[in-house]
């Protein structure tokens, strides 16, 4: 399936296209308009303190208990282990944590197939969740489709998401939800297609989306996507009325109308809103955190491990 010429969800091309460069400019920076009228002012990410945040995570908590189906809070060890998933991932990326934001967390494991939200904080202080839905993510066995990759996938201005135009395939199916659902486009990303014993990667577009809202999304909480992340209907319109991943997108939207257009005229953005979605997978060992190196020091290519003791 296409959409504005570029292919979606799982499908994979033999030569994507590179990913336009990430925006640069520096928060405070001013940006020349495009007409030459007045320079604008990139407003800075918001910053909440702890408290703050901790009272903004128990509020939205609370509204998509009440807004969102099948939303549920975990049991303590449900949320403990995508706390440390997520932390694990995130340290494994070497990605910093300067404020305290949203999460998504996502368990590709193809017996969990769910999401959490998780609260993150800088340096060593607690983090907390706010719970989740089940998703869909990639299946495997089947040609064509592609198993979800792991890692940490930043939303960013460099690539402007879109909206469900709610047309239904031949099958009568509508693949990215019916109309007007939010799709959150993440870039290319290699993933592992799920139909190779060899486990070949190749290149996909990885996004996040509705489903067919009729037929498939009481599907959801199995692997049944072409590598996407599948949400609730429910979830879908929370997580665009409150920005949960859009924090970046906010600041463009200040000096870009491509992205006004985009989020929502009644939105209320949250404080503790972020920009990335987190892919873990607890039926695997958990990432490789690299280790920190002293500057000057040097590390061999291949170093000697040769038992020299016996």
């Amino acid at each position: 399936m296409t959409l504005a010429g570029w292919s979606v969800c799982g499908a994979a091309l033999a030569d994507p296209p590179a990913s336009p460069a990430a925006f640069t400019a520096p928060v405070t920076a001013p940006v020349t308009a495009p007409d030459d009228s007045a320079p604008i002012i990139i407003p800075p990410l918001p910053v909440a303190t702890e408290p703050q945040a901790r009272a903004e995570a128990v509020r939205l908590a609370h509204e998509m208990a009440r807004s969102v189906p099948r939303y549920t809070a975990y049991t303590l060890a449900v949320r403990e282990r995508f706390v440390a998933l997520a932390r694990q991932q995130v340290a494994a990326a070497q990605v910093v944590i300067d404020r305290p934001q949203i999460l998504m967390v996502v368990d590709r494991n193809p017996r969990i197939q769910a999401l959490c939200f998780v609260l993150a904080f800088p340096g060593d202080v607690p983090w907390e969740t706010l719970g989740g839905t089940p998703v869909s993510t990639g299946q495997s066995g089947r040609k064509f489709y592609y198993i979800t990759p792991t890692g940490v996938f930043p939303n960013t201005p460099d690539r402007l998401g879109y909206r469900a135009e709610g047309t239904k395939n031949e099958n009568g199916i509508r693949g990215i939800g019916a109309k007007g659902m939010r799709v959150w486009d993440m870039g290319w990303q290699k993933a592992v297609k799920g139909w190779r014993p060899d486990h070949e990667t190749g290149d996909i577009r990885l996004e996040i989306h509705a489903t067919d809202p009729d037929f498939l999304e009481r599907r959801l909480g199995r692997p049944a996507s072409e590598g996407c992340v599948r949400i609730p209907a429910a979830m879908n319109r929370f997580m665009d009325h409150y920005g949960l991943l859009d924090a970046q997108y906010e600041r463009a939207a200040s000096y870009d109308g491509r992205f006004r257009a985009l989020l929502p005229k009644d939105r209320k953005p949250s404080l503790i809103a972020g920009d990335s979605l987190v892919v873990v997978d607890s039926a695997l060992p958990p990432p490789v955190v690299p280790l920190p190196v002293a500057s000057g020091t040097q590390v061999p290519e291949h170093p000697d491990i040769t038992n020299r003791g016996s």
